[in-house]
């Protein structure tokens, strides 16, 4: 039995939930799976993974094996990846992950700058809202935008952005600019899902927080869709300054309430930080910190 190739596929076959799923993910018949599993569980002389109709969960015995095996393969990895020079030259694979939207605005053509300068290097970005845990997941970078929970994590921060109350010229010139957040009953709201609650803005007051109903005439659930409506008149709308830079400076649209805007948020880039950095990782950032810094500026506005 190939020990490193059955904790492989003992790992893969928890984190996908099936033995089926792991068989599609890796290419490999479902019966050979399905034996080298129960080959791993005989070796040991235990049970692993508890096995339902609906999904695959470990057992107790299993839990503990499974943090092994992942830290196994972690070094496993790190010594092959030493071995193949990603220590000393910028080489191999990087996995990034960021938001959708900022990762497309910004991200992306950074890492079309970087992909051009380190040609040995191959990058794999993942767009997603979602959190990502870094070390499960096997991503290198993610960049995080919001405060940042006490971990283990190392963070750089390349910048902030806001979140901004606008709307169209024409829409205010109708119905008149919000001079305080209380004056925003009498206006139609395009709302966003994914920035706060629907029903509800908030807004800076000293030192608490105010909290203000607002009426949607509209509720969407992208902000390139929010942004959009409100360009037409639709209402004001809150949204993320990066995601509007560009209606603003055209003039498209006109941020009002600025002085009652919550604190802003940091932009980070956020790594596991253990042992010695790949070459490939400690070139990204490099790269990447001072160029998004840039780009995060000129989005203020």
């Amino acid at each position: 039995m190939d020990r490193l190739e059955a904790m492989s596929l003992f790992v893969a076959a928890v984190e996908a939930g099936s033995l089926s799923a792991t068989a599609r993910r890796i290419g490999t018949p479902l019966a050979t799976v399905s034996r080298k599993v129960s080959e791993l569980e005989r070796h040991l002389n235990t049970r692993l993974l508890n096995r339902s109709a609906r999904r695959l969960t470990p057992t107790a015995a299993g839990q503990t094996y499974l943090a092994a095996c992942r830290r196994i393969l972690d070094e496993v990895g790190e010594a092959e990846r030493a071995a193949a020079g990603e220590y000393s030259a910028p080489k191999g694979e990087l996995v990034v992950t960021a938001p959708i939207v900022f990762g497309r605005l910004h991200v992306l053509p950074v890492v079309a700058d970087f992909l051009a300068a380190y040609p040995e290097v191959d990058i794999r970005l993942t767009l997603s809202d979602q959190i990502t845990q870094l070390v499960d997941e096997h991503i290198d970078l993610a960049v995080r935008i919001g405060d940042l929970p006490d971990s283990s994590l190392v963070a750089i921060r390349v910048g902030a952005i806001r979140r901004v109350v606008c709307a169209s010229p024409p829409y205010l010139a109708a119905h008149g600019t919000p001079q305080t957040p209380g004056d925003l009953a009498v206006h139609s709201c395009v709302t966003f899902d994914n920035l706060s609650a629907p029903a509800t803005w908030v807004f800076a007051g000293g030192k608490s927080e105010i909290t203000v109903p607002v009426h949607s005439r509209l509720r969407v659930n992208t902000a390139e869709a929010a942004i959009d409506a409100a360009t037409a008149g639709v209402g004001l709308t809150k949204v993320l300054s990066y995601q509007v830079a560009a209606a603003m400076r055209s003039g498209a649209l006109q941020a009002v309430l600025r002085e009652f805007e919550p604190p802003p948020w940091p932009v980070s880039l956020v790594h596991a930080g253990q042992g010695l950095l790949p070459v490939k990782l400690r070139a990204f950032l490099d790269f990447a910190a001072p160029r998004l810094k840039e780009r995060l500026t000129q989005a203020m506005w």
